[in-house]
């Protein structure tokens, strides 16, 4: 059984680890994207791909990543690929419609083994936003795309380390092949080993704990983290009403959110039937950043110390229509789904809830380049205001957690003065 003492530990250990994941991401990243903006995000999972324990990163990613381990673990697990996953690899992914939000994010997969097992005990992953992957514009943020393949490179479940063995040729091979090749690959493969480091400094970190307490320990003690999440949302739960609400976007197209609560049962049920078809624009957002959404509003409301996990969703079930905008059909673009309808599902989702007024609904993203250089901002806007707390003025809020890039680093790594 869970020791209340020992489940706050190992609750500390596992984020500890994550955030070293985080440092040694940061100080190894070669792009300013990743080492001066902090647009990456690292974290534990377990053996089935449940997020345990992250770094205070991104929330877009962070409640999305367990998604792209899901993909590798069906695709890969028990030699369903007809090699298995192995001891020594490492994959990279960033396929919208196979657990990623939009192309530029890779996330980098590690398996952990521990003692003789076969399998994996546990997973890394660490996710950046690479400056360019490619695409009909610079900086692989077209305002106009309509299919993803003119968003950039597609990695569906690259094998990127082979026992060992780092295939940066094969990578190279991706990234300039597509009809729209990365435009800077010697930063792609840079930021990638740096994502890898990151994912090693994490495997290091698990094993050393299973060598200390042993593998079932730390399994058994990632279950008790969710659990002890599980239950403060379902205390939640108990205090929320019904609710529902429609955001019209500037297009005219509707994010459409209902809400409804079991007390007696501590579930609730958050459902966007009523939301508008996939558009022919790149606003459409994979399923995958829906679920972040959600979780990050239901550990927004928690008023416990409880990390984020996704435990925190084990009370609640989302339904996505199939064709919608919030879950299209490939090819759909969704370039913008990660930085403009995240943010609008999640006021969506505070007004649903009469949490908190909506403020921007947008990451004021900003982007600019050519075939030498690439440039990618989000510019903190604000919070709206809710029930005995004002709102919030130039701060990064909801499903962005990154820093402005320094005057200096910008017009050091980009021929531009401000």
């Amino acid at each position: 059984e869970s020791d209340p003492v020992r489940l706050a530990i190992f609750a500390g250990l596992f984020m500890s680890i994550a955030e070293e994941m985080g440092a040694a991401l940061q100080r190894s990243a070669a792009s300013v994207n990743i080492r001066e903006r902090l647009d990456f995000s690292c974290a534990l999972f377990d053996a089935y791909g449940n997020l345990v324990a992250n770094a205070p990163h991104i929330p877009v990613h962070l409640g999305s990543m367990g998604e792209s381990i899901r993909t590798i673990i069906d695709a890969r697990g028990g030699g369903a690929d007809g090699r298995g996953i192995r001891r020594g690899d490492a994959y990279a992914l960033n396929a919208p419609y196979r657990g990623g939000t939009h192309l530029p994010d890779i996330t980098v997969i590690m398996p952990v083994f521990a003692d003789d097992g076969d399998a994996p005990a546990f997973f890394v992953a660490a996710r950046g936003h690479h400056a360019d992957i490619g695409g009909i514009t610079p900086g692989s943020m077209p305002p106009e795309s309509l299919s993803v393949e003119e968003e950039g490179v597609l990695l569906d479940d690259v094998l990127v380390v082979d026992e060992g063995r780092f295939l940066e040729a094969e990578l190279r091979a991706v990234f300039a092949g597509g009809p729209y090749p990365a435009r800077n690959i010697d930063q792609n493969i840079a930021d990638l080993a740096a994502q890898l480091a990151a994912c090693t400094r994490g495997a290091t970190g698990l094993t050393r704990l299973a060598d200390e307490y042993g593998t079932d320990v730390v399994a058994a003690y990632m279950e008790y983290v969710q659990a002890n999440a599980d239950a403060a949302v379902r205390r939640l739960i108990a205090t929320l009403d019904d609710g529902a609400f429609a955001y019209e976007m500037d297009d005219g197209a509707v994010i459409h959110v209902a809400v409804r609560v079991d007390r007696d049962a501590a579930t609730m049920e958050v459902d966007f039937a009523g939301t508008s078809d996939q558009r022919p624009t790149n606003f459409n957002a994979p399923v995958s950043i829906v679920r972040a959404a959600v979780l990050y509003v239901v550990r927004a409301l928690i008023d416990e110390a409880v990390p984020l996990n996704d435990g925190c969703l084990r009370g609640v079930t989302i339904r996505v229509p199939e064709g919608s905008m919030l879950n299209p059909r490939y090819p759909a673009a969704v370039v913008a789904g990660n930085v403009e309808t995240s943010q609008v599902v999640t006021d969506a989702l505070f007004g649903a809830l009469g949490a908190m007024a909506a403020s921007q609904g947008t990451m004021n993203n900003f982007t600019f380049g050519n075939d030498t250089h690439q440039y990618y901002e989000t510019i903190a806007g604000g919070a709206g205001a809710g029930p005995g707390f004002d709102g919030a003025s130039v701060i990064q809020t909801h499903m962005t957690n990154s820093r402005l890039t320094d005057p200096e680093i910008f017009e050091t790594r980009v021929p531009v003065l401000l």
